[in-house]
């Protein structure tokens, strides 16, 4: 069973507007989803954790893998803007997803 969890080292206030139209025209309603750090719990209860350019305030402990894919930063951008960093972060988990041996859903 696979299961994700998302959160930040230093979250924001909102979950951006652009990015919530951006996976809305994926049939994804993040709407109602909120910003959250990541804690300790969190870390210590994956098997992966990827993280997109927080460095040293990343929660590390033994014996996980740790991925960090460099992207641009959705803050403050336009729908136009973030569809390539949805579209760039898809690509990055359907290929971690084959890499793991978990099939993807269309």
């Amino acid at each position: 069973m696979l299961r994700a969890w998302s959160g930040g080292s230093d979250p924001g206030f909102e979950v951006n507007p652009a990015a919530i139209a951006a996976m809305s025209e994926r049939d994804i309603d993040i709407s109602r989803e909120f910003v959250k750090p990541w804690t300790d719990e969190v870390v210590r209860a994956a098997d992966v954790v990827v993280s997109m350019g927080c460095g040293d305030a990343c929660p590390v402990f033994p014996g996980k893998r740790y991925l960090d894919w460099t992207l641009d930063d959705p803050a403050g951008k336009t729908v136009d803007d973030v569809r390539p960093i949805r579209d760039d972060i898809e690509r990055r988990v359907r290929g971690l997803l084959d890499d793991l041996g978990v099939p993807a859903q269309h």
